[in-house]
């Protein structure tokens, strides 16, 4: 595994990034629509990128593999939601902020950043893990992400919500309903395409693909807009954020999978692990609080400062990865 890969794929995200903040500053991208991106990701792009993912033509894994992965998966991201409780009561974060490192920590960026990342560093046999942990990802983002941003909006705009029917909307939704969206449906779908060997006509694959690989770029070009309207000391001032990404993309992907290898010798399995546990904080927290409506501030320097110094955690990681 080459060291050289992790930081080439690291140093072409902060290009786009930049990207992103000088067409804002040019007045080539706008506020809306950076909002209007963020729909097309959540709901296109990212869907058709992680279906792609379905298609390769590597050996398939072992049903005994397969499931020993998901395994390792959920119990990282049960690792993860434990994390996202401790860590704020560990930094003793502000209560009105608690949301915003919990949606921080549970959400890594391992679609936008983790399915090139994995394919390049690990090889596209890694995909097929890549796309257990967006399953389960997208799964959280819809039902426990959500609910954690619904909470921050009441909290923070009690005026825009009735009391009366909000709670009632809510508790009448079923849990079906949460579930079916376009990111649990895509991901399911990619792992329901790997195990049948199911083939679709090469126009619909061609399509897309085309759509998948515009994801990494639009998803960095809204970060960059959120970016281009922070004050760089409002990013780079923030002690609390520093201690938490040591704790976040250093200390417990490393813990995690040091202490996984003792009971767990597929190391592809534990290799991903390692990979979709360091990657940085991921975009769509930024995006759903876009569309809900609740304060990004410490979400964006989140993101923004993680995805900085993933130049540096990421292959320290590494560096524990055979």
């Amino acid at each position: 595994m080459s060291i050289t890969v992790v930081l080439e794929q690291m140093i072409i995200i902060m290009i786009l990034i930049l990207t992103g903040i000088f067409l804002f500053r040019k007045k080539m991208l706008s506020e809306d629509t950076s909002r209007q991106i963020s729909g097309l990701i959540v709901n296109v792009t990212n869907p058709a990128l992680l279906i792609c993912s379905a298609f390769d033509d590597t050996p398939k894994l072992s049903l005994r593999e397969l499931g020993v992965g998901m395994c390792v998966f959920l119990l990282s991201y049960a690792i993860l939601i434990l994390f996202a409780y401790l860590i704020p009561l560990i930094l003793r974060v502000p209560k009105a902020a608690r949301y915003s490192y919990r949606m921080l920590t549970v959400f890594g960026n391992v679609g936008f950043i983790g399915i090139p990342l994995a394919s390049a560093v690990l090889g596209s046999g890694s995909l097929i893990f890549v796309s257990m942990s967006n399953l389960i990802y997208n799964i959280l983002v819809y039902t426990f992400g959500i609910s954690t941003l619904k909470k921050a909006s009441l909290e923070q705009h009690p005026e825009e919500h009735d009391s009366g029917n909000s709670a009632s909307n809510t508790d009448s939704g079923s849990l079906f309903h949460k579930l079916v969206n376009a990111g649990t449906v895509s991901a399911a779908l990619t792992i329901i395409f790997y195990l049948s060997n199911f083939r679709i006509p090469s126009i619909i694959s061609s399509s897309l693909t085309y759509a998948g690989r515009t994801t990494t770029f639009l998803s960095m070009l809204v970060l960059g807009v959120s970016v281009a309207q922070m004050a760089l000391k409002d990013i780079f001032s923030q002690p609390k954020l520093y201690v938490y990404t040591i704790i976040r993309q250093i200390l417990l992907p490393v813990g995690f999978t040091l202490t996984l290898g003792l009971f767990i010798k597929e190391q592809l399995i534990l290799n991903t692990c390692a990979l979709m546990l360091a990657v940085p904080a991921g975009n769509m927290p930024l995006m759903l609080s876009k569309q809900l409506n609740v304060d990004e501030s410490t979400i964006s320097r989140g993101i923004i400062l993680t995805t900085i110094l993933s130049l540096a955690t990421i292959p320290v990681v590494a560096l524990f990865i055979q």
